[in-house]
C-alpha cells in the first residue's frame, strides 16, 4: 500500500523484522500501534479479547490482516505463557487493560484482576521466555496519587490512585517494579539481557475511539448520530494528547531499553505541553467548533470521584530520550475530525490511518 511505504520511509529501520508481542492490540491504543509497527517493518503478534466496542478501528482498519492476532484473555497464565513463547518476541508491549475510571467502580474486582494480576501473568511469562530484550508495561498518568497541584507529577512522585482504575494501575507499576528488582535487576543484565521500563501518558484522544465515557468518543458519538453532547465535569482539566504522542515515545524507549537496556529501565512520562492541559468544556467546545456542528450541556447528578487537575512533567523523556510532542492539541482535534469524516464518508480508513502516521512523523519538533 502507497500510504504504508510512505511511513516506512519515513522511519529509522530499528523495527525491521522485529518481532514485537503486543497485549490489548485490538484496543484503541494498540490498533494504532499496530498499524505503526507493521509500517516500520516489524512482525506483530497481538494477543487480546474481541474488540471491546462496536464499531472499533481495529476491524474498520482490517488490522487482522496486518498482524497475527491471537483471542485471549492475560488472565489466563496458561494461553498467554504458551502464545509468547511461541512467538519468540524481541520486544514486549504490555497494554491490555481495564482502562475505564467509571467501570472500575461498577466492576472492581475484575478492574484488579485484569490490570494487576494481568500484569503479573504477562511479567511471569516473559521471565520464562529467553531471548526478549525489551519489555514495556504501559500504565497511565492517574497512577500517581493524584494532590491536584498545579504543576506536573516527576516519575519519583509517590503513586497511589483514589478509583480502582487508578489504584489499580499503581499496582501494577509496583508489581513491574518487584520483577524488575527481582528478577530481571540491573546488575544481572548480562545475565538476563532484559530491561523492563513503565509508560505513563496523559490523556490520549484521536479517531477511531469508540470506548464509552470517554470525552472525545462520546462526543464524537453525539455528534454522528446529531445529539447533544452531555458532559460531566466541565471545569477538569487534563493532559490531553494525540495517541500518536505516546505511541512515538513507547517505540523511542523500546529502541534504548533494546541497545542500552539499564540504563533505561525505569518509569517514564509522555505527556503534552503545558498549554495543552484544558478543561473538559474547552475541548467540547473547539470539537464542535472544528465539526462545524453540534451542542452540549452539562449533566446534571452525582457522578463517581475523578480527579479535578492533572498534568505530567515529562522533562525526564525530552533530555534522555529527547521525546518531545509534535502536534498541538488543535491539530490532535483537527485530526479526529479528519478521521472521523472519513469514516462517515465510507472510504478508507487504514489508507487514512497510515497517512495521519506519516503527517505525525513530518511535523518538526518545535
Amino acid at each position: 500500500m502507497e500510504n504504508m511505504e510512505k511511513v516506512r520511509d519515513m522511519n529509522s529501520t530499528f523495527w525491521k523484522n522485529k518481532k514485537v508481542f503486543i497485549t490489548g492490540h485490538t484496543g484503541f491504543k494498540g490498533s494504532w500501534l499496530c498499524l505503526w509497527l507493521h509500517s516500520l517493518g516489524a512482525e506483530v503478534t497481538g494477543y487480546a479479547l474481541e474488540p471491546p466496542t462496536n464499531p472499533n478501528m481495529f476491524d474498520l482498519c482490517k488490522i487482522d490482516e496486518l498482524v497475527y492476532s491471537i483471542k485471549g484473555d492475560v488472565r489466563d497464565y496458561n494461553l498467554l505463557s504458551r502464545s509468547i513463547a511461541q512467538a519468540k518476541p524481541d520486544i514486549i508491549i504490555h497494554m491490555a487493560a481495564q482502562p475505564l475510571v467509571r467501570d472500575s467502580y461498577i466492576k472492581p474486582i475484575e478492574t484488579y484482576e485484569i490490570n494487576v494480576m494481568g500484569t503479573v501473568n504477562v511479567l511471569e511469562a516473559a521471565r520464562h521466555t529467553p531471548n526478549i530484550r525489551a519489555f514495556i508495561n504501559i500504565t497511565t498518568d492517574k497512577c500517581y496519587e493524584n494532590q491536584e497541584w498545579c504543576w506536573g507529577y516527576r516519575e519519583n512522585e509517590p503513586l497511589g490512585g483514589y478509583d480502582p482504575y487508578s489504584n489499580s494501575k499503581a499496582c501494577s507499576e509496583l508489581v513491574t517494579s518487584s520483577y524488575r528488582d527481582s528478577f530481571f535487576n540491573i546488575q544481572d543484565y548480562p545475565i538476563h539481557n532484559m530491561a523492563v521500563a513503565t509508560a505513563r501518558a496523559g490523556n490520549v484522544i484521536g479517531g477511531g475511539d469508540w470506548a464509552k465515557d470517554r470525552l472525545i468518543a462520546d462526543s464524537v458519538n453525539a455528534m454522528l448520530n446529531n445529539e447533544k453532547i452531555k458532559i460531566r465535569n466541565p471545569h477538569a482539566i487534563r493532559p490531553w494528547q494525540h495517541v500518536l504522542e505516546p505511541l512515538s515515545g513507547y517505540l523511542m524507549l523500546a529502541e534504548k531499553l533494546f541497545f542500552e537496556g539499564p540504563e533505561f529501565a525505569e518509569g517514564w512520562n509522555f505527556g503534552p505541553d503545558d498549554k495543552d492541559a484544558k478543561p473538559v468544556e474547552w475541548i467540547v467546545s473547539e470539537l464542535c467548533q472544528k465539526w462545524g456542528e453540534g451542542d452540549y450541556c452539562v449533566e446534571s447528578g452525582d457522578h463517581p470521584h475523578e480527579a479535578t487537575y492533572l498534568k505530567l512533567d515529562c522533562s525526564k523523556a525530552m533530555t534522555r530520550l529527547h521525546w518531545s510532542p509534535r502536534w498541538t492539541l488543535g491539530r490532535a482535534l483537527d485530526s479526529i475530525v479528519e478521521w472521523m469524516r472519513v469514516y462517515k464518508d465510507g472510504k478508507d480508513l487504514r489508507a487514512f490511518s497510515f497517512q495521519q502516521i506519516d503527517d505525525y512523523t513530518k511535523t518538526e519538533v518545535e
